[in-house]
């Protein structure tokens, strides 16, 4: 008999090669009443399926247009990782895909996630899918499905990967796409909750590399620990956008995320004018101060890495952005004005 192929023991079976199909089978039990809390009545599948149905009637539209987008949260994971934190980072998820996609009008209406992990560990994923279904419900999307697995021998034990996929729906009538943006228009500025999604590779080399805090530390300017800030979710605002525009007309959306306002408001704009920021007209948390000085990080990186304390920007009428402040505001969402637009050429010009 060929030595290679002797048979040296016992059957080999997947497990031996460091999948447990069995502990995927827990972890789908262990979530199914969180994605069951997420279900639209539109939803005419059950979790197990090959494939998650969603009804297509789309009601009160008359021309619906989907709209999709998928995203991660990023290396703020290695920080949920360091703290054994695992609870929040999907609501980040959902934040980034239904976020974006409101940015058009649309309302989010499915989600669907994948998990890779190096050892599936039952009670983690429980811990993750609940922090996507918790976020689901803020965004009033079903998460109708997923994806987890196992790849033992390509990422360590206790590493684990996120991504996300939101589909949404808006009528052609009612897409907002930033065309009608003109001079003498008004840019709202709405607050973030902190870093967000975003910049956590420059995040983790100023905290951890240069100055080797741990995540336990207090620093003066923070309300609770250094693990505490850096693990906030990110702000889920597509349920007051969505209410915003069928009460105001809103012009344009930007999503603030990796490239900051420098990068994303621009997309937004037509070629014939330029945004003005005014940057005293809000205070970004204390976190950007922060980083800013332990970093030694020049304030145009970090207006191009990070939000700034502003996660969203809506561009209104002069005549309509104090009602915008005060409809934004009984969602609880803080908007404050923080500039306009003016005759230019597409750009963005940050004022003092």
């Amino acid at each position: 008999m060929d030595k290679d192929n002797q048979d040296c023991g016992l059957p080999l079976a997947y497990s031996d090669a460091g999948v447990d199909i069995e502990a995927g089978k827990r972890a789908v039990e262990l979530i199914k009443g969180e994605v069951e809390s997420t279900r639209r009545p539109e939803v005419i599948s059950d979790i197990g399926g090959f494939g998650a149905m969603f009804s297509a009637a789309f009601k009160g539209h008359k021309d619906p247009v989907l709209v999709s987008s998928a995203d991660g949260v990023g290396t703020k994971l290695q920080v949920a990782q360091m703290l054994e934190r695992h609870d929040s980072v999907g609501i980040d998820l959902v934040a980034m895909c239904a976020d974006d996609i409101v940015t058009c009008g649309a309302e989010p209406l499915f989600m669907l996630d994948y998990i890779s992990m190096g050892k599936l560990r039952p009670e983690k994923i429980e811990q993750i899918v609940k922090g996507i279904a918790a976020g689901c419900r803020r965004a009033g999307c079903s998460l109708t499905g997923g994806e987890m697995a196992e790849h033992p021998g390509v990422m360590e034990e206790d590493e684990y990967d996120l991504s996300g996929f939101v589909v949404g729906v808006v009528d052609r009538e009612g897409i907002i796409d930033g065309s009608r943006i003109a001079a003498g228009d008004i840019i709202l500025g709405l607050a973030s909750s902190g870093l967000h999604s975003n910049g956590y590779s420059l995040v983790r080399k100023v905290f951890f590399e240069l100055n080797d805090f741990d995540p336990g530390d207090n620093l003066k300017g923070l309300a609770g620990t250094l693990g505490d800030e850096l693990l906030t979710p990110t702000e889920i605002y597509a349920p007051a956008i969505l209410k915003l525009a069928r009460e105001v007309d809103v012009k344009g959306i930007a999503h603030i995320t990796g490239g900051g306002l420098i990068e994303n408001l621009p997309r937004i704009l037509p070629s014939h004018v330029d945004a003005v920021i005014d940057l005293n007209s809000w205070h970004p948390p204390n976190i950007f101060r922060i980083i800013e000085s332990m970093g030694g990080v020049e304030q145009v990186e970090m207006f191009t890495t990070f939000n700034m304390g502003i996660g969203m920007v809506v561009v209104v009428g002069l005549k309509g952005h104090r009602q915008a402040i005060q409809n934004l505001g009984l969602s609880h969402i803080k908007a404050t004005r923080i500039g306009e637009i003016h005759p230019g050429t597409g750009g963005i010009c940050l004022t003092c």
